[in-house]
């Protein structure tokens, strides 16, 4: 068994950062999601950070909401990068147990691409990897981790193992990951967060490596396109 470093070079991770606070207000969720894009930059990855709440980003489940009433909508500018990376991270929050509003409405919006094909008629999000963090001062990591993850693979991406890391600190108000004290910034030394970030960082370069260089999957069984022309592989309709 070798333990050869792998080559990343050439892939594109985007990170869609939904915290509520516009720029420049210090977000906890971009710290940790700063320690990921840290391992992907060193690796070679073209990585980039977008604040979704800095952008006009229109409600709805279509690919633009102007042509559905909306005066502005920055969604499909932002659907060009999301189009090419080869890796998609979401970062939330945690308010109330949930993942953040911002978070929901991006996840419609992928929602609205979903029915876009590839060049082998499959769902666009076909040969992708997605993966999660998440940060609060409450219970939910898990339960945020769960929603998103299922979002993501329904619509196409494909989740390697332990696609999820976060950090939450002792329940109630308080100090968030990032914050400074008098033991230094606050999460910095968990080693839970700090590994599981890790994890998923390498789990989803490897993923994306693999899709990549096998030109995403295989068309035969789950081609759109083949459906609809009438194939059905070894499908047959119960009688």
């Amino acid at each position: 068994m070798t333990n050869q470093r792998p080559d990343f070079t050439g892939l594109k991770a985007l990170y869609l950062n939904c915290t509520l606070k516009r720029s420049p207000q210090k977000s906890h969720t971009r710290t940790l999601m700063d320690v990921s894009m840290n391992i992907m930059e060193k690796e070679g990855v073209e990585a980039e950070c977008i604040r979704l709440v800095d952008h006009d980003v229109a409600y709805g489940v279509y690919p633009d909401m102007t042509e559905h009433g909306a005066d502005k909508d920055d969604w499909p500018e932002l659907w060009k990068k999301v189009n090419t990376a080869n890796i998609l991270i979401i970062g939330t929050p945690i308010w109330l147990g949930e993942k953040s509003s911002v978070a929901a409405k991006l996840i419609e919006r992928l929602y609205a691409m979903s029915e876009l094909q590839n060049d082998k008629g499959q769902y666009g999000f076909y040969g992708k990897a997605g993966g999660c963090l998440v940060t609060g001062n409450e219970d939910g990591i898990k339960h945020c981790a769960m929603g998103i993850l299922y979002s993501l693979q329904h619509l196409g991406y494909s989740i390697p193992p332990q696609a999820d890391a976060g950090w939450i600190g002792e329940a109630g108000p308080g100090p968030s990951y990032g914050d400074k004290s008098e033991n230094g910034p606050v999460g910095f030394d968990n080693e839970f967060t700090q590994r599981n970030t890790t994890f998923m960082s390498y789990n989803l370069l490897h993923l994306a490596k693999m899709l990549k260089d096998q030109n995403g999957y295989p068309k035969y069984g789950n081609s759109r396109q083949d459906w609809d022309d009438g194939t059905r592989w070894k499908y047959e309709n119960p009688e």
